[in-house]
């Protein structure tokens, strides 16, 4: 029974150890937030460069397996390229190191009085209740998602000590126990050590909670420095598990991405291995056969083994990057990237950087094929018109994907409020967009129209059709700047033009409509030029609301739009000055402009 408890206290040891890792990375993800994607995307081909941001990352957030996984995201997202990762996940690796350092702090050990006495403060036992109700006061009273990350990383760090706390009561009492010794002993077989390394990694997908048992099992005494190090080549195999599983289903520069780390982890426990063989064997060193009798003698072998390996392998860094293409060679059919990756969900902040890049990518395909149905009408190409439904279709891809990804991450627990409201800026984006290349198709078709009935404009409506023309273009560009370059002014600008498009598709109206009693125009003429002012009108009613989001967002951090477009129609100098610009600018020469706006 007494073995039974001690099992099942060990277990929960291990599960709170687990869940306070996850908890404090996770919160430190949150806190790195929009810096995680600069700090790992913008790491350069020097691998000096990129080690010192994958050591300083995993440090962060302690998990080298979260790191990998957003490195294999980054890379199939093409936010990073193949050989911008090495580096980074050598450094990874030896940052990994920081957790057993952390919690080497439970066995500091001082005097009961004097200098030494002051030590003991620094245990976690001493200040690790005051850590803990500084995290709960942090997270239940502050209502910014920035302190209350702080306020999680603490309560995480705290049930992760005690965790580790509950490991070493756990196995306090099986020093006396001969059975458990005599199967520690069986570790000093390197091969049976590599795998008891090896096999609680792959289970468990973390090597920090394995080097954790490990150094609470250290305290036995059973443990030698000699024992240890097969065991610490082998939980850093295990390691590369999570990445792998990670890289399933991605394309081939992710999945050489995670090869990259399995290789790297196996190749430096084979040459190391080897060294250890050979040394132990050839020479006498007392130090292997000394039992480890502090956890920080772990963390100190664990360190060694890093450093060494990066050490090692970092001149053949090219030649690992040769072995994961060879070993993933081309595939013509598979595209170069993926749009979208949801491991970025790991960190919901650069998940939401990239859809943003995504959509400003379907803003200017969407756009693109605008302009090129405006240029058909009258002078039709079927390669031209070919194009632009091909670039409708990409448009429709982007929402289809887009759409999917940011509802997915929407439901994301982790997803700051920021965050949030710009995710759903994001949808909505994304359907009017669509609707722009949905236009310009519906352009193509008025184009293939005229192209068929051989109709032909009389020269005033060709002119006033170009009028017309310019001034979508114009409320396009400026409608796309405020989203793309964050432009307010250019937001600004859109609602007084989008008025103005408005009556020229109505005068535009009226002036068919004179020319047809004129008969200088026909009926048919009619239907046509209708189908293109109201798609020109309605582009430009996308714009409005693209804008007015735009504007929305960065007034009150609200949704409102309409509403909000209602308001900045009734009121304000500045708009009614450029709603009277614009009609100088788009004049027809014909009419009396109107005084009043559209409210």
């Amino acid at each position: 029974m007494t073995i039974l408890l001690q099992t099942l206290q060990l277990i929960c040891g291990l599960a709170l150890f687990l869940y306070g890792m996850n908890v404090m990375g996770d919160a430190m993800k949150r806190i790195g937030g929009s810096r995680m994607k600069s700090i790992l995307s913008n790491a350069t081909s020097n691998p000096r460069k990129g080690f010192l941001l994958g050591l300083g990352v995993t440090a962060l957030v302690q998990s080298s397996s979260a790191t990998t996984v957003m490195i294999v995201g980054f890379v199939n997202s093409g936010l990073m390229t193949l050989r911008q990762t090495v580096g980074v996940i050598m450094g990874a690796n030896v940052g990994s190191a920081s957790t057993a350092w952390l919690t080497g702090l439970s066995v500091i050990e001082g005097g009961d009085s004097g200098v030494l006495g002051y030590l003991n403060l620094l245990k976690p036992t001493s200040w690790m209740p005051l850590l803990a109700i500084t995290g709960l006061f942090i997270t239940m009273m502050s209502k910014n998602d920035r302190k209350k990350n702080i306020g999680h990383a603490l309560l995480g760090f705290s049930v992760l000590m005690v965790g580790m706390e509950y490991m070493a009561q756990a196995v306090e009492p099986l020093k006396e126990s001969a059975g458990f010794r005599s199967l520690l002993t069986m570790f000093e077989n390197p091969g049976l050590g590599i795998i008891a390394g090896l096999i609680p990694t792959l289970v468990v997908q973390s090597s920090a909670a394995s080097i954790g048992i490990l150094q609470v099992l250290a305290t036995t005494g059973e443990i030698t420095y000699g024992t240890s190090i097969p065991i610490i080549m082998g939980l850093n195999i295990g390691t590369c598990v999570t990445a792998m599983l990670s890289s399933i289903g991605a394309n081939k520069n992710a999945r050489r991405t995670a090869l990259i780390h399995l290789y790297f982890n196996v190749l430096s426990a084979l040459v190391w291995l080897i060294v250890f063989l050979v040394v132990s064997n050839v020479f006498d060193i007392p130090f292997l056969a000394h039992p480890v009798d502090h956890w920080w003698g772990i963390a100190a072998v664990h360190t060694a083994f890093k450093i060494l390996s990066v050490i090692s392998l970092a001149p053949f860094s090219r030649l690992i990057e040769r072995l994961a293409v060879l070993s993933v060679p081309e595939n013509k059919g598979e595209d170069s990237i993926d749009l979208l990756d949801e491991r970025l969900f790991l960190t919901p902040t650069v998940a939401v950087e990239r859809a943003t890049e995504v959509t400003e990518k379907m803003a200017v395909i969407s756009c693109e094929a605008f302009r090129l149905s405006l240029g058909l009408i009258g002078r039709y190409d079927e390669k031209i018109a070919g194009t632009i439904r091909d670039f409708e279709n990409k448009a429709d891809l982007y929402e289809d994907s887009l759409g999917s990804y940011l509802t997915k991450l929407a439901s994301t627990r982790d997803l700051p409020e920021r965050e949030s409201k710009q995710v759903t800026t994001l949808l909505h984006l994304i359907g009017d967009f669509e609707r722009i290349s949905d236009h310009a198709v519906n352009l193509v078709e008025s184009a293939e129209e005229i192209r068929d009935k051989k109709v032909v404009f009389s020269n005033e409506a060709n002119r006033e059709l170009s009028v017309m023309y310019g001034a979508v273009d114009e409320i396009l560009t400026l409608a796309v700047d405020s989203f793309t370059k964050q432009d307010l002014h250019a937001a600004s600008l859109v609602e007084p033009l989008e008025q103005v498009v408005d009556y020229l598709r109505d005068e535009i109206k009226l002036q068919h409509i004179l020319r047809l009693q004129k008969s200088e125009c026909s009926i048919e003429h009619g239907f046509v030029l209708a189908d293109i002012l109201t798609n020109l009108e309605r582009v430009s009613d996308h714009c409005s609301n693209i804008a007015g989001l735009i504007l929305e967002m960065s007034a009150n951090g609200d949704l409102g739009m309409h509403q909000y477009l209602r308001n900045v129609r009734a009121g304000g100098e500045s708009f009614k000055w450029n709603y009277k610009e614009y009609l100088k600018k788009y004049s027809l020469g014909v009419g009396t402009p109107p005084e009043g706006l559209d409210k």
